[in-house]
């Protein structure tokens, strides 16, 4: 459920016409009381802490995965994990950047599908905060649409947000094929250990965060300004692009401010006594709004 600021125009009758009053002052106040009409905010991690463990189990579930599905060897695995995280924002980008041939709900139903969920508890102190902020709700994750919902639902969130951008939203339906294709993949380990000038890294065909390609286009699917847009996430990389594309940035997890980062908080439980001004604006422009009775004016003849 979305609360929007809207301003209603009463219609003022003056014997025999009508004259419609905009406003127009009033209306000037209120794009200066919100400073920001949107509310974009990443998903796991940032709406309910990390010691939830979900981080750890979904890395665990990546490893598995390139393990048991895709044959890599497993005195590879950590070392590759890190350093694809590293260059392409996702292990699962890196992996499709460097050749291997999988799908993606395939990968997401083995990563997602065995995390515990049951750590995650309703927050009603989130839900809340979020209801009562009168700005449009965005999430935007590189998980899968499924994975979002089943967050979402845990921790009764479902009506705070307007739109989910997820993985599905950004990249189309893979088409993978069953073929062993180890010989066509890329040995980035070794490239990053010797780099070779006249050979680029190979790009990946997945958008995700922290790419500004990713979160621009997000944007624009959303249909948001980022101007006028708050952007909550616990990933430093994601907050510096958000920053660099002109997002209002709040780093969430921690209270040490980087650079980037407009506002730093350990947990969105803090958020109303960090940006106080937007509930504070919010609750003084419903009490300034123009009444909507409608005056009549009356000719006298005397």
């Amino acid at each position: 459920m979305i609360a929007f600021c809207s301003v209603r125009f009463p219609f003022w009758l003056f014997g025999d016409r009508f004259e419609v009053i905009a406003y127009q002052s009033f209306l000037n106040s209120l794009l200066l009381v919100f400073d920001f009409f949107f509310f974009f905010s990443d998903l796991d991690d940032t709406l309910y802490p990390l010691s939830s463990g979900i981080a750890a189990e979904c890395r665990k579930n990546i490893l598995e995965y390139m393990l048991e599905k895709l044959g890599i060897e497993e005195s590879n695995l950590l070392e590759l994990c890190t350093v694809l995280y590293k260059h392409y924002g996702t292990t699962m980008a890196g992996l499709k950047a460097i050749g291997y041939n999988f799908d993606y709900d395939d990968f997401h139903s083995f990563v997602h599908g065995r995390l515990p969920y049951e750590t995650l508890k309703p927050d009603p102190v989130i839900n809340q905060l979020l209801l009562s902020l009168p700005v449009r709700k965005v999430i935007f994750t590189n998980s899968d649409q499924a994975h979002a919902a089943k967050v979402l639902k845990k921790l009764d969130l479902e009506d705070c947000f307007d739109t989910v951008i997820c993985f599905e939203t950004l990249n189309p339906p893979s088409s993978s094929s069953r073929e062993d294709n180890s010989a066509n993949i890329f040995d980035i380990i070794s490239y990053l250990s010797k780099p070779d000038p006249n050979v680029d890294l190979p790009k990946t065909p997945i958008l995700c965060k922290p790419s500004i390609e990713a979160m621009e286009h997000a944007l624009r699917i959303a249909n948001i300004d980022p101007q006028r847009t708050i952007f909550f996430d616990d990933s430093i990389r994601n907050i510096q692009s958000g920053k660099e594309i002109g997002l209002h940035t709040v780093l969430v997890g921690t209270t040490e401010r980087i650079n980037g980062a407009d506002h730093a908080l350990e947990s969105l439980h803090d958020m109303k006594e960090a940006l106080s001004e937007l509930w504070e604006e919010a609750e003084k422009s419903e009490d300034d709004k123009p009444s909507t009775k409608i005056p009549i004016e009356t000719t006298v003849v005397a």
